[in-house]
């Protein structure tokens, strides 16, 4: 570098460290005298609407080279806000893996607390949490997981007076609950609604799974049960038993469909319910069909 161009350089530098020491004096002065002073602005400005983080670009990779999903699809499950009723043994897989994926908003719905003979099945709780709420034990292990999606904890029985005020607030539904009375409570709030169910049901070695969803041109859960079985045709996990690693794998099926739903991947269960059998490693998926006589999603 030439002589003139050093002078000049060292001319800019000792401008630019005058200009900070005289910015300095004056602020010094002003606050002396009781004159509020400007905050400089954050060196990390917040983060712009639809971009991620290092961090989440880091998380999120596996995601986002699926042609399928891509940045469009992580930003779309971004924005999705999705609840979770029942954090039993469906519900703890799919809650898991939503974290895990990134879904912007989860709801966690659930009354009751954690017991000795929920852990066999039941992943999102640990030993500690017995006698805890399981919306808490909940929201504390997705938070430890993924720190950058909201967790709101529902700490209620979901019933038909509150159930249309609790759906208002999301665009998806998993109905992880054990009580066919329960169900039929989400889905004839989801219709109202217009929004999607995935639906999961289990039964010893047996689990079942689809998706609900008439503003789609698919059946609601009433469309297949009109009416809620007989006493005894489908005994609850505590009366009958279940194998424990079956939950897993209905639950984490809800949480991929749930994925392609709000993404826009693939092809949902949407008139379909798939049918596995642990006990024989045996997969069907059935066509089922909206009926028109539904007392719940009929026009009629």
């Amino acid at each position: 570098m030439s002589g003139p161009a050093l002078a000049v350089l060292a001319g800019a530098l000792a401008l630019v460290v005058l200009y900070g020491w005289g910015l300095r004096r004056l602020r010094a002065r002003a606050r002396a005298r009781g004159v509020p002073v400007p905050v400089a602005a954050p060196r990390h400005p917040p983060q712009p609407p639809g971009t991620f983080r290092e961090a989440e670009l880091a998380r999120y990779s596996r995601h986002m080279i699926l042609r399928e999903i891509g940045g469009p699809g992580q930003r779309a499950l971004r924005r999705a806000r999705v609840l979770v009723v029942g954090a039993g043994g469906l519900g703890a897989p799919a809650l898991l893996y939503l974290a895990a994926a990134g879904v912007g908003r989860i709801g966690v719905l659930d009354d009751d607390v954690v017991e000795e003979s929920n852990l066999q099945r039941q992943v999102i709780h640990a030993a500690a949490s017995v006698g805890t709420k399981k919306t808490a034990s909940a929201a504390a292990a997705l938070r430890a997981l993924n720190p950058h999606v909201d967790i709101i904890e529902h700490d209620t029985r979901l019933d038909a007076g509150n159930a249309a005020q609790l759906l208002q607030e999301y665009d998806l539904v998993l109905d992880g609950t054990d009580s066919f009375a329960t169900r039929q409570i989400v889905n004839a709030a989801a219709v109202a609604r217009g929004i999607p169910v995935v639906g999961g049901m289990l039964s010893q070695w047996e689990g079942q799974l689809s998706v609900w969803d008439p503003a789609g041109g698919a059946p609601c859960l009433a469309c297949l049960f009109p009416e809620a079985p007989a006493p005894g045709l489908a005994p609850s996990c505590a009366e009958a038993g279940v194998l424990g690693p079956l939950p897993g794998v209905i639950g984490t099926m809800m949480a991929a469909e749930a994925v392609k739903i709000v993404t826009g991947a693939g092809t949902p269960l949407r008139g379909r319910l798939l049918i596995w059998d642990a006990l024989e490693a045996q997969a069907r998926v059935i066509r089922i069909w909206r009926s028109p006589d539904c007392p719940v999603c009929s026009k009629g």
